[in-house]
């Protein structure tokens, strides 16, 4: 019983046949990887969507009652340099209770002078109308959906009609002080 006992103990030499099973597999597992590789780099985003990631904007150029449009992934980014007329107007409807999604001011522009929407309305994704001069802009001296007819404030806030929600800020910071960067 005790030549058995030994023998197990001990340990044995690799033989060519288990370096042929260690080639063999590390042979189908780089394979394996080489195979697949192109099918999950397909899952990553192309090149012409991943520019349009975030867009740099010159905002020394707009003037104060100024609203600029831009696109930002493939949607309108409305971009308004409020006159301190707009931002009294907008920080005193603060606590009415007609907001239908109600946001303060503070929070939808950290700096007042500078407002930055996503131009969608919120109901069925529409653009709405106040971009231009002449443009209706409904009583609240904002925008108006002309689909459904919903009236959102000079802070982009839903006052009226069919739209659930005020209208989206996206991502954005300034990377200067006439430098804004959205996304």
């Amino acid at each position: 019983m005790t030549d058995a006992v030994e023998q197990t103990e001990q340990p044995r030499e690799p033989t060519r046949r288990d370096f042929l099973y260690l080639c063999t597999g590390m042979a189908t597992l780089v394979g394996g990887a080489a195979f697949l590789w192109p099918f999950i780099d397909s899952m990553q985003p192309s090149a012409d969507v991943t520019a349009m990631a975030s867009v740099e904007f010159d905002i020394s150029l707009v003037e104060p009652g100024q609203r600029v449009t831009i696109k930002w992934r493939g949607k309108p980014v409305f971009i308004v340099r409020r006159s301190e007329q707009m931002i009294a107007q907008a920080r005193e409807d603060d606590d009415s209770p007609a907001l239908i999604d109600p946001v303060a001011d503070s929070e939808r522009a950290p700096r007042p002078e500078w407002l930055v929407l996503v131009g969608v309305c919120t109901h069925l994704g529409c653009i709405p109308l106040g971009q231009q001069d002449g443009d209706p802009r409904g009583p609240h001296d904002g925008w108006f959906c002309p689909c459904h007819g919903s009236i959102y404030d000079v802070s982009g806030r839903v006052r009226k009609g069919p739209a659930p929600r005020n209208l989206e800020v996206p991502p954005y910071s300034f990377t200067a002080d006439n430098r804004i960067i959205i996304g």
